[in-house]
C-alpha cells in the first residue's frame, strides 16, 4: 500500500483526506506535464495572442474567483517585467460587482480566466461583463475542467482560446492544490520562456520535500491559533493562497493572514501573540532580502510569537538564481502540506473539511445581476 505525506494511504482514504495528500504530492508531474501541453499549443496559441495583443494601448488582465485570483497575484509582478504590455491582477468577485472601477471600454483587454471547475458563478460572469462592457476584448480561459462551462464557451467565438490542464489538476479534495500551481505555471509558460526555471523547481521538489516533512509536521502542529504568511512581491501572492488554505483545510479554526515583510509593520504586527506561527518566504533576490533580514531580526528580538520561521529554499535551487515568481513554487508545497497537517492533528477530515455545506468545492448560492453599459452612472 501506498503512503503521501508519511502517511499510510488506507489510513488516509479511512479518514477522507487521501485526495489532498495525493494533490499536494503529485504537483511536480503536473508541471511538467503542463509545459508539454503548451508547448504542444505554442504556434497556435502565439498566433492568437499576436492578433489579440497587436491593438494600441492594450492591456492583460488576470482574473478568477479565491485561489484562482491568486494565481494572478502571483505572476502579475513578474509578467509585467517581461512583457511591454501592462498586466493587471483583478479578482472575478471584483470585476463582477464593480466592473467601472477596473475596466475602460476603449481600452483593449485581453481577460485571463483561471478556473479548476469553470462553473464557478463569478468566472462565468467576468467574460460576459468585461464583453459586455469593453469594445474590444479577447479570453484565454486557463482551466482544469473539460466539461467546465468556461471551456465549452470557447469553442464557440475565434476570441476565445481555451487552454486545459492535465486530467489530475482537476483535483477531487475541497482545497485547491495542484490546480492553483499548475495554471500558475501555465500562465508564466504562456506569455515568456520559463520551462528551466519550472523544471528545476520541480525537480527540487522531488529531491527535498520527502526529507522535509518531519520538520514541516513539526511546525504544524504548533499549539497556535494563528499562522502569518509573509512574502514580497511575487511571494506575496502565495502567501495569500497560504493563509487560505490554512483557514479552508483547518475549517477556520486556525486563522491564516498574509502581508508583506515591509507592511507588516504598519499595523498587523499587533496581533502577534504566543499562539502565533509566522512564517517568512525568503526572497531570493539580494535588494529585497535586506527588508525580509531586517524584519525577521525585529520579529525575533519581539519574542511574542510561539515561533519565528523563515522557509529557505534548497541549496541546489537557490544557486540558481531564479526569480521569486519560480521559487514560490517551492514554499507553496510547504504550505500546502502544513496546512494538511494542521488539519490531521485537529482530526478534520481533509477532503471536506466542511462537511456541512457551509462552504462548497464550487461556490453556491451567488445571484448574478444582468449587467450592461447603462447601468453605469458616469
Amino acid at each position: 500500500m501506498s503512503s503521501y505525506l508519511a502517511i499510510d494511504e488506507t489510513l488516509l482514504e479511512a479518514r477522507n483526506s487521501a485526495w489532498t495528500a495525493k494533490e499536494i504530492m503529485q504537483q511536480s508531474g503536473c508541471w511538467r506535464e503542463t509545459l508539454s501541453l503548451v508547448s504542444a499549443v505554442r504556434k497556435q496559441l502565439d498566433a492568437w495572442l499576436a492578433n489579440v495583443l497587436d491593438k494600441p494601448n492594450a492591456q492583460i488582465v488576470f482574473t478568477g474567483a479565491g485561489t484562482s485570483a491568486y494565481v494572478g497575484e502571483a505572476v502579475v509582478g513578474y509578467l509585467n517585467q517581461q512583457l511591454d504590455i501592462p498586466c493587471l491582477s483583478i479578482s472575478s468577485t471584483e470585476l463582477v460587482a464593480c466592473p467601472q472601477q477596473y475596466l475602460q471600454k476603449n481600452r483593449p483587454t485581453l481577460l485571463v480566466s483561471f478556473a479548476r471547475s469553470g462553473n464557478s458563478p463569478e468566472s462565468v460572469a467576468a467574460v460576459g461583463v468585461v464583453n459586455n462592457y469593453v469594445k474590444h476584448c479577447a479570453h484565454l480561459f486557463i482551466t482544469c475542467n473539460p466539461d467546465g462551462a468556461l471551456n465549452k464557451q470557447a469553442a464557440q467565438d475565434e476570441h476565445y482560446f481555451s487552454l486545459l490542464m492535465p486530467t489530475q489538476t482537476l483535483d477531487q479534495s475541497f482545497a485547491m492544490t495542484s490546480s492553483f500551481t499548475s495554471m500558475l505555471v501555465a500562465s508564466l509558460a504562456v506569455f515568456s520562456d520559463v520551462d528551466n526555471a519550472v523544471l528545476t523547481m520541480a525537480d527540487s521538489i522531488d529531491k527535498n520535500i520527502p526529507s522535509k516533512l518531519t520538520q514541516l509536521k513539526t511546525l504544524a502542529e504548533l499549539p497556535m491559533h494563528r499562522l502569518v504568511y509573509l512574502g514580497a512581491g511575487s511571494l506575496k501572492g502565495y502567501a495569500q493562497e497560504s493563509a487560505l488554505k490554512l483557514l479552508e483545510l483547518s475549517a477556520g479554526q486556525v486563522m491564516g493572514y498574509f502581508e508583506s515583510p515591509l507592511g507588516f509593520r504598519h499595523g498587523p504586527k499587533s496581533l502577534v501573540d504566543d499562539k502565533t506561527l509566522i512564517v517568512l518566504f525568503g526572497s531570493n533576490n539580494n535588494y529585497t532580502k535586506q527588508y525580509d533580514i531586517d524584519l525577521l531580526n525585529e520579529l525575533q528580538s519581539d519574542n511574542k510569537a510561539i515561533a519565528v520561521h523563515t522557509l529557505a529554499l534548497p541549496s541546489e535551487a537557490s544557486a540558481e538564481q531564479l526569480d521569486d515568481v519560480f521559487n514560490g513554487l517551492y514554499y507553496m508545497v510547504c504550505a500546502q502540506i502544513i496546512s494538511f497537517y494542521k488539519a490531521w492533528q485537529l482530526g478534520i477530515t481533509v477532503d471536506n473539511p466542511c462537511p456541512t455545506g457551509e462552504v462548497n468545492r464550487v461556490v453556491q448560492g451567488v445571484t448574478i445581476y444582468p449587467f450592461s453599459q447603462g447601468d453605469i452612472n458616469d
